[in-house]
């Protein structure tokens, strides 16, 4: 990265395999809508919010900013085109893979002003690009891998603020998670075992090149929780002492915990007063657990201990996507989504394009997507988005800790042109499922293999579990 031009030729070679052509006006008017959703995430921040501290888990806002742009300048106007970039250094200065992460905080980064600047003529340059041609499925895959990676920046936007204890971004339409009600979901559901097709299938609209190809695996019959694990469960786990119980843990774990100082999860501490309790920050400002509400920012270690304690288990792999997308009793059948293939937001039969165009989900039943609220809902909100299996928010609230390790699949080649994406992080990293609250719909999906350090636990990451038979 990036790419040598002119690689317009070679990359209808790489690509021959998409098959999704969307009009110009539909990724045109998506490239507007996700320009404008990063300008957001940072509308509110003075420059001097801009400069954060080195951390592991966080960018440089203003690199993070520049980084989005430089994206879609090396692998739409590059690719297509051997254009130019837009500002002359910055592959000097936004190359993630040839800068390293700690070395970010010592380039002279361009001020607010010039990074804006450097998106806007991006972002014109590509729309003006939309409107000379209309694009074919090559040409189509690249802007779609471009708005995905712009909406895995945005989510990471929003959690780096939670890191920052910033307030809430000012998201156009967003508005605070309110108390609904719902309340808990206990149970499980049992799940037939037998063969399932793990990974996407050519047909998908959009995929990424670790969800490729689906391959037959066998499934044990397996119980799996109907919702993920609540803050109330958690609490539970923190006053029986699991995070002093050297048992609860792998011996990684617990080298973790120690390290890490940790004795309870990242954002939690205990409300003063004699009813004691906890609290937890939620971005800039303190509020008492929410009990129905998933716990988040927890991350692989921490999951595996409740577990333990639980004596439950968490899901591989195979088994949250069996039981998020077999849409019937066979494998035979496979949905995108838990309840079907439909977007949120849209009918069946805009599914391609609603994955691909402007897509801001409505706030409705299905799913808690997009930041329409401003943090999780109840464990039992969102009925209408029951798998068919009887699982709830499967898709969307918090990110799923699996059991997997993240990786590739039997016959796995790196895609054209993003070769980084998933080749440098097999391994070592876990395999998460279903996306979370701030997590954009074209981002959401069963088949989508999201992969973090068994540490971290600053993303909007919770869990599900399932029974020790």
């Amino acid at each position: 990265m990036p790419p040598s031009p002119p690689l317009a030729a070679q990359a209808a070679r790489a690509l021959a395999d998409k098959h999704l052509a969307l009009p110009a006006s539909a990724l045109a008017a998506a490239v507007d809508e996700a320009h404008a959703r990063t300008l957001a995430c940072v509308a509110d921040l003075h420059e001097a919010h801009l400069d954060v501290p080195l951390r592991e888990v966080l960018n440089p806002l203003r690199w993070e900013l520049g980084h989005c742009a430089f994206f879609y300048d090396v692998f739409v106007l590059g690719v297509l085109d051997g254009a130019p970039l837009q500002m002359a250094r910055a592959a000097d200065l936004y190359d993630s893979f040839g800068i390293a992460h700690d070395d970010r905080w010592g380039l002279d980064l361009p001020d607010r002003a010039a990074t804006l600047d450097y998106l806007a003529r991006v972002r014109d340059a590509v729309g003006g690009r939309l409107a000379r041609s209309e694009p074919g499925p090559a040409e189509t895959y690249l802007h779609l891998l471009a708005l995905v990676h712009s909406d895995m920046h945005v989510e990471a936007f929003t959690y780096m603020r939670q890191t920052l204890g910033y307030p809430a971004p000012p998201l156009p339409g967003a508005q605070p998670a309110l108390a609904s009600g719902a309340g808990a979901l206990p149970g499980d559901v049992a799940i037939d075992g037998g063969r399932w097709m793990l990974g996407a299938t050519r047909e998908a609209p959009f995929v990424f090149d670790n969800e490729k190809w689906a391959h037959e695996v066998e499934v044990a019959p397996f119980r799996i929780a109907r919702a993920p694990v609540t803050q109330a469960d958690f609490a539970a786990f923190v006053d029986a002492g699991g995070y002093l119980d050297p048992r609860l843990w792998s011996r990684a774990g617990w080298q973790w915990r120690q390290r890490a100082g940790a004795l309870h999860p990242v954002y939690w501490q205990r409300a003063d007063g004699a009813q004691g309790g906890w609290l937890r920050r939620d971005f800039d400002r303190m509020l008492p657990l929410e009990p129905h509400r998933p716990v988040v920012h927890v991350n692989w270690y921490e999951a595996q201990a409740w577990c333990r304690w639980a004596q439950r288990r968490l899901p591989t792999e195979a088994e949250w996507e069996r039981a998020a997308a077999a849409a019937g009793d066979t494998a035979a059948r496979r949905a995108r989504r838990p309840w079907g293939d439909a977007a949120p937001g849209h009918t069946p039969a805009a599914t391609g394009a609603s994955d691909a165009g402007a897509g801001h989900a409505a706030a409705g039943a299905l799913a808690a997507l997009d930041a329409v609220r401003l943090g999780c809902s109840d464990v039992a909100d969102h009925a209408d988005g029951d798998s068919a299996a009887g699982c709830r928010q499967m898709i969307g609230n918090v990110w799923e800790w699996t059991e997997s390790p993240f990786y590739p699949f039997p016959g796995y080649t790196i895609d054209f042109p993003y070769k980084e994406y998933s080749a440098p992080w097999f391994g070592y990293r876990k395999v998460l499922k279903g996306g979370s609250w701030a997590t954009r719909p074209r981002f959401a999906y069963t088949t989508q293999r999201n992969y973090f350090p068994p540490e971290r636990n600053d993303v909007y990451a919770g869990f599900r579990t399932c029974a020790i038979d």
